[in-house]
């Protein structure tokens, strides 16, 4: 799979949206994920920024925008979808694929992070995924914290999930 024919993406964005992709593909075969779930990890990937770019008024909204564009061209896979609706809010009833499209969209090596902070949390993720969709969850609340703005619902009820484990 690629982008789909829908997606409006400037060249930036692609460039990001291939990024997580690729992170994507090199857990899955670290991790020696199936065949199957690899493809909904990268189906993920290669959806989850695809309306991005088309209404920058709302960032929050191109995730529920493409999961529905998505299943309306065809993509029956709830956890895919789920994961898509909700990668930069966080959600309690992931599976496998939302957890690993969430790491993926912060962690990609196109962040602005520390490098050598960015490398060492990427290389970890493989065997110790559960600490770092925590750490991972901690830094982008961290960030809306700082910048003011509300946590949604969803996001305290994903931290709070995360937190009483």
């Amino acid at each position: 799979m690629t982008l789909p024919p829908w997606a409006v993406v400037t060249p930036e964005r692609r460039a990001h949206i291939e990024r997580v992709v690729a992170l994507l593909g090199e857990w899955a075969t670290a991790m020696h994920v199936a065949d199957a779930e690899r493809a909904r990890w990268l189906r993920a990937g290669w959806l989850h920024d695809a309306l991005r770019d088309e209404n920058r008024s709302d960032e929050l909204a191109h995730g529920p925008r493409a999961a529905a564009r998505a299943a309306q061209d065809g993509e029956p896979d709830r956890g895919v979808l789920d994961a898509v609706r909700y990668h930069t809010l966080g959600y309690v009833h992931w599976d496998d694929v939302g957890r690993m499209l969430y790491l993926a969209d912060f962690l990609e090596p196109g962040r602005p992070l520390d490098p050598a902070d960015q490398a060492a949390l990427i290389a970890r993720v493989p065997r110790e995924r559960d600490a770092m969709l925590k750490e991972v969850a901690r830094r982008r609340i961290e960030w809306v914290l700082r910048s003011g703005r509300p946590l949604l619902p969803a996001t305290v009820a994903f931290w709070n999930s995360l937190a009483s484990r």
